[in-house]
């Protein structure tokens, strides 16, 4: 694990999991895939850990998604490719599969692979300046390892494809009145509302709670077949001449220049 780029805490039975690239709005790299899915899993199969807590460092974002600059640099090795999409993917069912609660404490930018680890998670508290979406398309990517499985489930199949195909975001109090939001909470008030909406949780039957999740995943895990189909396709896009443009526009912070296919 590189030192500081995943925190993990556990406290009066939560274990905090801490996204801390700050001075990089949280991108996600690689490694930070695989050590996410590593803490997940100790706060699982801690006895003392009743609940597990999600969020980024600072107060701009949640995460930005995937780190790009990463990407550009592997995106035409395809084993490259397809072991970091992998272990996004292995991230994202270790969360869904763990059974525990898990909360995603969103403060700020929640976008890219960041909303997808969001998605993955089992219920989302946001401050009220949080943005919610996915700018795959304009950046030279897609979220075909959750974003296009788990999104049209909470908001439903509309909504998800305008957000994709627009690449517009939803604000707090747009993604609570879709269902993408449980509860929208003042800026510094996060960690508190935090600590008591996990603090009722816990009172439960921790079994109860974990049988009651993995019943409420049946249709969803009825969807795996279109992750893995995802996790073998991206990486072939992102090989792609439009993949490299939205990359490279992303970067030089200029609007990509896509051909019509």
């Amino acid at each position: 694990m590189k030192a500081n780029d995943v925190l993990y805490e556990a406290e009066d039975g939560i274990a905090w999991i801490t996204i801390n690239r700050p001075e990089k709005m949280n991108a996600l790299t690689e490694q930070m895939f695989i050590d996410l899915a590593e803490v997940v899993e100790t706060a699982d199969l801690d006895e003392a850990v009743g609940l597990i807590v999600i969020t980024g460092a600072g107060e701009k974002a949640f995460s930005s998604g995937g780190d790009v600059q990463e990407f550009m640099k592997i995106r035409k090795d395809h084993v490259k490719s397809r072991r970091l999409v992998k272990n996004a993917l292995n991230l994202f069912n270790t969360i869904r599969n763990c059974g525990k609660p898990v909360i995603a404490a969103v403060n700020g930018i929640c976008v890219g692979g960041g909303l997808e680890i969001n998605l993955a998670c089992d219920l989302c508290i946001a401050t009220e300046d949080s943005q919610f979406g996915f700018v795959g398309p304009r950046v030279g990517s897609v979220p075909a390892i959750g974003g296009t499985q788990t999104l049209p489930r909470i908001v439903g199949e509309r909504r998800a494809k305008y957000q994709l195909f627009t690449t517009k975001f939803w604000d707090a109090r747009e993604a609570e009145r879709i269902g993408l939001v449980n509860e929208i909470v003042p800026k510094g008030k996060l960690k508190d509302s935090v600590v008591q909406l996990a603090k009722r949780i816990m009172e439960h039957s921790p079994t109860a709670l974990r049988i009651a999740k993995t019943s409420l995943n049946t249709e969803g895990d009825m969807l795996a077949s279109s992750y893995h189909h995802g996790r073998e396709i991206i990486p072939f896009y992102w090989a792609t001449e439009e993949a490299e443009e939205g990359m490279k526009a992303f970067l030089e912070k200029r609007k990509p220049k896509f051909r019509a296919s």
